[in-house]
């Protein structure tokens, strides 16, 4: 039996899985959510879970938790919550033999081998090059990335890739316009510096929305608007006033982050050649299916220049699965016990 994780600074998702050998999913045997911030670690989390829903008879072999933050030697200091993991020392507290850390896109790149059609939507219509590597990138509460490199012994299909862990969101964002300079310029008055994920993520969105409100090119923010992001989560307040109000406004500052997004996407597919196909994750884009799906994240992808027939040349999925991470952390697992994926 292997046990895996999905760990962020909300919630923490865990399952007991069954192996599912080459080429297999790993069975889900049982399954929970929980706040993090309810816990003084992720070790308490675990004794929670298996308190529940019963350590198995033949034990745990093999733990995989992919956690939002930076892996270093298998130890993260995580980013949003006051908690330190170390590998070794876990192994001991939950008494798992082996035990891996990852970061969360990590985990996420892991488990893109276990979708199914059903479970991504293709923005383009381009077929992908299986002996070529691929990218992830994922807005979320922050925004994350990953390469996904393929494994050297060569892909079984189109979506097996071994991923390689990044911190590329907090790279310096590249304005590519007149409006996009005037953001930088927005922002750069709120923080010292002004990376990718100030404006590509939650908090992001709302930075933009309140940049183009200060522009007034798009009219003037309705009273139940304001309203509404007083009481509410701002970023999730201006989605919905987009989405099902048609504000004008809000449908503006949802077109130049769907735009942005795509341009970062395309930086990173560049950086990676990733004609093996590129990957939208995160709980924000499902979200936002329509609008990632209307043509303005395609325009930033591909408006590259001297390589924007390159960029055309690259498959782009949205993901919509929201355990991916979770069945990435299980096939990794499955890795460690020396299975063969």
């Amino acid at each position: 039996m292997i046990l895996a994780g999905d760990v962020g600074g909300t919630k923490t998702n865990l399952a007991l899985m069954r192996p599912g050998g080459e080429g297999a999913v790993a069975e889900s045997v049982a399954e929970r959510t929980y706040a993090s911030r309810d816990h003084a670690g992720l070790a308490e989390v675990v004794a929670h879970f298996l308190a529940e829903v019963g350590r198995p008879d033949d034990g745990i072999d093999a733990a995989c938790f992919g956690i939002a933050g930076p892996v270093v030697d298998q130890r993260v200091t995580t980013p949003n919550l006051p908690w330190v993991i170390e590998a070794g020392e876990l192994s001991k507290q939950i008494d798992v033999p082996e035990v891996v850390l990852l970061n969360d896109l990590e985990a996420t790149g892991w488990g893109i081998a276990t979708l199914g059609p059903e479970q991504l939507v293709a923005l383009n219509d381009v077929e992908a090059h299986i002996g070529s590597n691929g990218a992830l990138i994922a807005a979320g509460t922050g925004l994350g990335e990953a390469l996904l490199m393929r494994p050297q012994q060569g892909a079984k299909h189109v979506h097996d890739f071994r991923p390689v862990a990044g911190e590329g969101g907090h790279c310096d964002f590249g304005p590519r316009d007149e409006l996009e300079i005037g953001l930088l310029r927005f922002l750069k008055e709120r923080y010292d510096r002004v990376s990718y994920e100030r404006v590509i993520s939650g908090p992001g969105l709302y930075n933009i929305y309140q940049y183009l409100r200060e522009r007034g090119e798009h009219g003037h923010e309705p009273p139940e608007l304001r309203a509404a992001i007083e009481q509410d989560d701002p970023s999730a307040a201006v989605s919905r006033a987009a989405l099902v109000d048609g504000i004008k406004l809000a449908r503006a500052t949802l077109e130049l982050f769907v735009e942005l997004y795509g341009a970062e996407a395309g930086n990173v597919a560049l950086t990676v050649m990733a004609l093996g196909g590129v990957y939208i994750g995160g709980g924000i884009a499902p979200k936002l299916r329509d609008v990632l799906c209307d043509g303005h994240f395609m325009r930033g992808f591909t408006a590259k220049g001297r390589f924007a027939a390159m960029t055309k040349r690259m498959p782009v999925y949205l993901i919509l699965e929201p355990k991916t991470a979770l069945l990435g952390a299980a096939r990794r697992a499955e890795l460690a016990l020396g299975v063969t994926l």
